[in-house]
């Protein structure tokens, strides 16, 4: 069974950082590319950033280009987000993908004024 778990979010002020985890098990993590996407109150999911099998290629929105970088340890089978300079419309539910095929319960971050 394919189990992707976040973890890592919460509440901070703008301007600060945080980091959001994703471990998975279940599935042949380091054969797959790797995701993140949100979801803000009232706003279709839409997609942060990616990351291919070997770690060698990213993706980011432009929205996030800059400020967040995706990465994972395959030896962990666990893929990462770090968000720095965060606004308050980096407000969401932050959901990991696999191979936009598996995707777990998603972990809140709010970013207070």
């Amino acid at each position: 069974q394919v189990e992707l778990v976040e973890s890592g979010g919460g509440v901070v002020q703008a301007g600060g950082s945080l980091r959001i985890s994703c471990a998975a098990s279940g599935v042949t993590f380091r054969d797959r590319a790797m995701g993140w996407f949100r979801r803000a109150t009232g706003v279709e999911r839409e997609f942060v950033a990616t990351i291919d099998w070997k770690g060698d290629s990213t993706a980011y929105a432009n929205s996030v280009k800059g400020r967040f970088t995706i990465s994972r340890d395959n030896a962990e089978n666990t893929v990462y987000l770090q968000m720095n300079s965060l606004k308050p419309e980096d407000t969401a539910v932050y959901y990991c993908t696999a191979a936009n095929v598996y995707w777990g319960q998603g972990t809140q971050v709010t970013v207070s004024s």
